[in-house]
């Protein structure tokens, strides 16, 4: 799951058409967006497309939720209707995969997420996410962990079911065929511009989460 170092013409110019599809296909998720000037924001930042890139190769449909003010830059999720097939079978984090004994998976959601240059949606995000269509109704998908949960052995995670969102834990050795992650591009430095930051528990401006679902 690690991003590619570089992406050649042929891979960019897939990858933006790709995306441009999707947009084009999903304006419910970012209304008053203009494809233009999103395309003209990820042309310039190649750490970006490389995460992006990662991101629809292992099945997270990545699309715009969000335009960060703060950042000026647009915000990325996985979209896709089900957790990211590419990216289940995998324990919460190192020290879990460390811990377990026995059959242990291939590998783990944070260092994954953290080979592709993205993070793990918080739950924040998650159930923002979940204002904008319906995801996970037969999955789910493992989030960012308080330190806190995470340091008595837990991890949480989420889904949707009876049209409510849900957020559970395991133990954080679980992994499972039907759970994987969800995740948004970390910021990168682009030539020019100040550092941008993911909107870390902060909803998506263009949807408003609901308290509880």
């Amino acid at each position: 799951m690690e991003t590619a170092n570089t992406l050649t013409v042929q891979q960019r110019t897939a990858l933006l058409d790709t995306l441009q599809a999707r947009f084009e296909r999903n304006e419910r998720l970012h209304p008053g967006i203009a494809w233009e000037n999103v395309r003209a924001k990820l042309e310039a930042d190649d750490g970006k497309l490389r995460s992006l890139f990662a991101m629809e190769k292992t099945g997270g449909q990545p699309d715009v939720v969000a335009y960060d003010h703060a950042a000026d830059a647009y915000v990325f999720y996985d979209c896709a209707p089900e957790s990211p097939a590419g990216r289940r079978n995998l324990c919460y984090d190192r020290a879990a995969w460390e811990a377990r004994k026995r059959n242990k998976p291939e590998g783990n959601a944070v260092d994954a997420a953290a080979a592709m240059g993205i993070a793990l949606l918080t739950e924040a995000q998650y159930r923002a996410l979940q204002e904008l269509g319906e995801f996970d109704v037969k999955t789910s998908s493992w989030i960012e962990t308080p330190v806190e949960v995470r340091a008595l052995g837990g991890a949480l995670f989420c889904d949707r079911r009876f049209n409510r969102v849900f957020t559970f834990h395991n133990g954080a050795e679980s992994y499972y065929a039907s759970r994987g992650f969800r995740g948004s591009p970390l910021a990168t430095r682009v030539p020019g511009r100040r550092r941008s930051s993911r909107p870390t528990g902060r909803r998506p401006r263009c949807a408003r989460a609901r308290r509880a679902s």
